[in-house]
């Protein structure tokens, strides 16, 4: 009896050693089938992505910057009238400000005169001080 209960004992281990044998196989299988697969995916990812490459900053492209020429010397105005509002209001922005010398690219003399200019015209009332949508 002793004989065949150690003979069943050693059957019975050597079946549980095989099945978790197969299992161990089965889930390493498993895994490598999963980890195939999210390989794929990451590779279809990244070709996806170097066809749609986005920058956090902007790409430096040089660019011929055009120079500013200043808009009365071009056009051979000599004096600025501040009764034409028409004209004035070229140089104001949405909520009536003065646009900057860099902006318009006026020469500080003619600025200067276009700044009295655009003044004067507000205090007769031609041009409103503040404004919301003034084009």
């Amino acid at each position: 009896m002793t004989t065949e209960s150690k003979e069943s004992k050693e059957s019975k281990e050597s079946k549980e050693s095989k099945e978790s044998k197969e299992s161990k196989e089965s889930k390493e299988s498993k895994e490598s089938k999963e980890s195939k697969e999210s390989k794929e995916k990451d590779s279809e990812v990244k070709k996806s992505s170097e066809n749609n490459i986005r920058y956090l900053s902007p790409i430096k492209i040089e660019t011929k910057v055009e120079k500013k020429y200043c808009y009365f010397n071009k056009r051979g105005i000599k004096f600025i009238d501040y009764k034409d509002p028409i004209f004035l209001i070229k140089f104001l922005n949405a909520q009536g400000k003065i646009l900057p010398r860099r902006i318009t690219g006026t020469i500080q003399k003619n600025q200067n005169k276009l700044n009295s200019a655009i003044k004067r015209c507000r205090q007769i009332g031609l041009l409103p001080f503040v404004t919301d949508d003034l084009r």
